[in-house]
């Protein structure tokens, strides 16, 4: 039998043992939640964002716009409700107090050294070996963090004007999309965006909720305000759909690595390959419109997820580059491929470490950190070139309906990897060759071969 310690981040407050059981006491929970005992005549700050037509502009969202927004989105609203809710006290710990430094070397890795994010974590509640998995209401989820915690619900505007509101009711109806802060946070301004959040969608994208994400990077039209994305078995530890996103005033190195276009669709999107990255990846960028870079990018994601390959996700560049990274550390450590030096560092690579942003949670690997024994990690994080070929296979395969130019890429990629597509019945067996099931009532993951 092989085990996996498995140490979530705790990202609210009431992500506690001792709130879970008020919350099963049922009525009025006496918190001000999400939840229905508390979400009947609330009111929260709305933004409501312009739709972006064209993916390629650089002046950002107000370009054409003769006057100036009502509120500046990034500056004003997300960080100046941040600070406000760090004067407040509502973190665990202070994030701008954790020693930062770039590592010397060609990538300029990021170290972090953040001993908050260790302490008091509780086990995840979920199959760290199945991408997709059902939502459970018994499990904590985004309904059940406090109202204070939220920064702003953001949404479509009907008119297409953008417009603030301070003070404005939730529609419990049509649910709706809100920014969290992360109590447990990596950088200056780290928030959750969770799309329809009294859906209570599991952790999958869809086209839309991907769209939302893209529109959040571009209404904040700072390159330094990045969105990432962790599947379940790549490090996400909620099951309920969310997006992390934070402000960070240097380039990741994985955003100046080069790479080699594999392709350009009829739309307008262009695929590169990462090259001299420890992680093998897809970049995409481009597009017609930005629903047309939207739709490649989340159609890839259901791919990935329909085949139980765990990924990450990095919206760059305003939402006008993405990183997409399929990954297989976990399994790799549930069959014990990973050496003991690396896993002593406790550090579970999800987007913002592949990124280059290492986040380190013991004095000593901050203190002797490198770009060698960064780049060792996440060489453990990264498909095998063979694998990484079949998955962009099925990748192309997906993203190429109607396109006959990709239609002849997955078709040379299929031949190329020399596999066939999937069958229903076979996925979930791809990417799997260990079950992992979680020991009740240890921080353990028990994998049956």
């Amino acid at each position: 039998m092989l085990r996996i310690k498995r140490v979530p981040t705790v990202v609210s407050n009431y992500q506690k043992e001792e709130a879970e059981e008020v919350t099963r006491r049922g009525g009025g929970c006496g918190r001000n939640c999400l939840n229905k005992c508390c979400i009947e005549g609330a009111n929260l700050p709305l933004y409501l964002f312009k739709s972006v037509n064209k993916s390629e502009t650089g002046k950002g969202v107000f370009e054409n716009e003769n006057s100036e927004p009502p509120v500046a989105f990034l500056d004003s609203l997300l960080l100046g409700e941040w600070e406000d809710r760090m004067q407040r006290g509502l973190f665990r710990y202070d994030v701008t107090a954790c020693e930062t430094k770039v590592i010397p070397g060609e990538y300029g890795f990021i170290a972090q050294l953040n001993e908050g994010r260790h302490l008091k974590k509780r086990p995840t509640e979920f199959r760290v070996d199945k991408v997709l998995q059902p939502f459970d209401g018994n499990k904590f989820n985004f309904t059940k963090v406090g109202q204070e915690e939220v920064l702003f619900q953001f949404e479509a505007s009907e008119d297409g004007e953008v417009q603030f509101f301070p003070n404005a009711p939730i529609d419990v109806e049509n649910s709706p999309s809100v920014v969290a802060i992360n109590v447990s946070p990596i950088e200056y301004g780290h928030v959750l965006l969770i799309p329809r959040v009294l859906e209570c969608l599991p952790q999958r994208i869809d086209r839309d909720s991907f769209l939302l994400a893209l529109h959040m990077a571009a209404e904040a039209g700072n390159q330094y305000f990045r969105l990432g994305y962790n599947s379940l078995g790549a490090f996400a530890t909620i099951n309920h759909l969310h997006f992390q996103a934070y402000y960070l005033a240097v380039p990741f190195p994985i955003e100046k690595a080069p790479t080699k276009k594999m392709t350009s669709m009829d739309n307008g999107v262009q695929i590169s390959e990462l090259l001299n990255y420890p992680v093998r990846g897809l970049v995409f960028e481009g597009g017609n419109a930005v629903v047309d870079l939207s739709n490649t990018v989340s159609d890839a994601c259901i791919c990935l997820q329909e085949n139980n390959i765990p990924y990450n996700v990095l919206i760059s560049d305003c939402g006008k580059r993405i990183f997409l990274l399929p990954q297989c550390y976990a399994e790799k450590q549930a069959l014990g491929e990973v050496s003991a030096e690396i896993l002593d560092t406790q550090v579970n690579p999800a987007v913002w470490e592949i990124s280059g942003h290492m986040v380190l949670k013991r004095k000593e690997d901050y203190e002797e950190a490198s770009e060698e024994n960064a780049w060792r990690l996440l060489a453990e994080v990264s498909l095998s070139e063979e694998r990484f070929q079949e998955v962009n296979a099925l990748i192309f395969e997906a993203i190429s309906s109607g396109d006959t130019t990709n239609g002849d890429v997955a078709k040379g990629l299929l031949e190329e990897a020399d596999v066939e597509p999937p069958a229903l019945e076979e996925v979930g067996a791809i990417n799997t060759s260990s079950r992992c099931t979680m020991v009740p009532g240890t921080q353990e993951c028990l994998v049956r071969q």
